[in-house]
């Protein structure tokens, strides 16, 4: 996917098992953020970010949802035990994640996985591709996003 690309709809269920298409956000800025593993420790460092900036990103305008490949059940418990105010998506089949091409072959302990590569789009209200973030570090990211939107909005 490349910068200014029309992003094609989807569909996921979030944590309550509720039917999300993002076409549900057209008109409106999408902060969408891959994640490896709900509840892990660097995707909790990264999902509390933008909790503890919600209310900033609010206030930009931007809609924020998480998509990682864990299930309905782990994203609800993942969301209420850290009390995240935006929609987690369950991608368990990887549709979403191989749509975005975040899915990437990674190192850990020396063995060879497939797993999500951390990575952000912002998407504008057309629906347009507007930023990528690849290769996130957890800390400080969604403050890094925030200080992209005020560009981006300019």
């Amino acid at each position: 996917m490349e910068i200014n690309d029309k992003v094609a709809d989807f569909v996921l269920q979030d944590e309550e098992g509720q039917t999300v298409h993002l076409k549900d956000y057209a008109g409106t800025p999408v902060v969408l953020f891959f994640y490896p593993r709900a509840d892990t420790p660097g995707c909790t460092i990264e999902a509390c970010g933008f909790r503890d900036h919600f209310k900033k990103l609010q206030k930009a305008g931007v809609v924020v949802l998480g998509i990682s490949r864990d299930t309905v059940k782990a994203q609800k418990k993942f969301k209420e035990k850290y009390d995240l105010p935006y929609t987690l998506l369950a991608d368990p089949d990887e549709m979403v994640c191989n749509q975005f091409g975040v899915m990437k072959d990674k190192n850990m302990y020396g063995k060879k996985v497939r797993g999500i590569e951390r990575t952000t789009f912002v998407i504008g209200p057309d629906q347009k591709l507007l930023k990528i973030f690849p290769k996130v570090r957890p800390e400080g990211h969604a403050e890094e996003v925030l200080a992209a939107l005020k560009d981006l909005t300019k």
